[in-house]
């Protein structure tokens, strides 16, 4: 195609360029990558602000713990289908702590509610997908309170569950921007049985705190005595010279509702209850 005397490409006339920021193919790009990591740093930063958010408190644990009633039916099918009983009746033994996380998310989330404060403090916050992630979700719903979720694309198990506060839900795609607003807003990090994703987050909190990266009081309970009795054994790192004793009082084990929700709302208002809700 020639160019008129006026330097215009024939039949460009009409042509207008595409802005960059709406050009989809460059934003997926790798150039693009730097603002894709940016947008889920300053995306977030803007609903938590808009929705009042002042912090978190934060439950981690399996998505594939199931509530007691998908528990109670999975093993009737079992018995009645000649499934696996075995691992039927032990999902079902699991499913405690699906109902004990609903529980605690519903009083943490009453508690807070009642608190005599303008922004909104010490609000529940999951990973957003099913498990234990969906009980506190419920918990807190069912307390009528705001609670968030945020999500990871995965290609398996984890997809959003249904009783996140839909403003803020959120879809994460890089793991260390969510870590990064898992521990923001964070004042407190409930952890309850997991797998290797839970035990990642799990450490990276005790290297985030035992480090002084995270200077700020922070209250982590590890929650279920006998799984994380057998899971762990970290009085070896110490035996063997890796931790020091002062580590492991960098957490709390407990083993029922009552326990973790009175060292919880202690710690809350002996640090941060008077204090406007702040970052790492």
């Amino acid at each position: 195609m020639g160019k008129n005397n006026s330097g215009r490409r024939r039949g460009d006339e009409g042509f207008v360029p595409a802005k960059a920021y709406k050009d989809l193919d460059f934003l997926d790009s790798r150039a693009g990558r730097p603002l894709r990591i940016m947008s889920e740093f300053v995306e977030p930063e803007d609903r938590f602000d808009r929705y009042d958010i002042s912090d978190t408190i934060v439950f981690f644990g399996s998505a594939r713990t199931l509530s007691r009633e998908q528990a109670e039916q999975s093993l009737a099918d079992a018995e009645k289908n000649d499934g696996d009983v075995e691992q039927a009746k032990l999902d079902l033994e699991m499913s405690r702590y699906y109902e004990e996380s609903r529980e605690l998310s519903f009083r943490m989330t009453e508690w807070s509610k009642g608190l005599s404060v303008d922004a909104k403090r010490f609000v529940v916050c999951t990973g957003g997908g099913p498990g234990i992630m969906e009980a506190a979700n419920r918990g807190a719903a069912e307390a009528k309170g705001n609670n968030i979720g945020l999500n990871i694309s995965l290609p398996f198990e984890q997809h959003q569950n249904p009783y996140i506060t839909r403003e803020l839900a959120f879809d994460f795609h890089y793991f260390f921007m969510r870590k990064f607003w898992f521990s923001y807003l964070a004042k407190a990090f409930i952890v309850f049985p997991g797998g290797y994703g839970t035990m990642d987050e799990f450490f990276e909190l005790l290297t985030l705190v035992s480090t002084k990266k995270m200077g700020k009081p922070m209250p982590i309970i590890l929650y279920g005595k006998s799984y994380w009795d057998e899971v762990l054994n970290l009085d070896a790192m110490l035996k063997y010279g890796m931790i020091s004793p002062s580590d492991l009082d960098l957490f709390k084990t407990v083993d029922n509702v009552d326990d973790a929700f009175e060292h919880l709302t202690t710690e809350l208002i002996k640090h941060h209850i008077d204090k406007p809700g702040g970052c790492m």
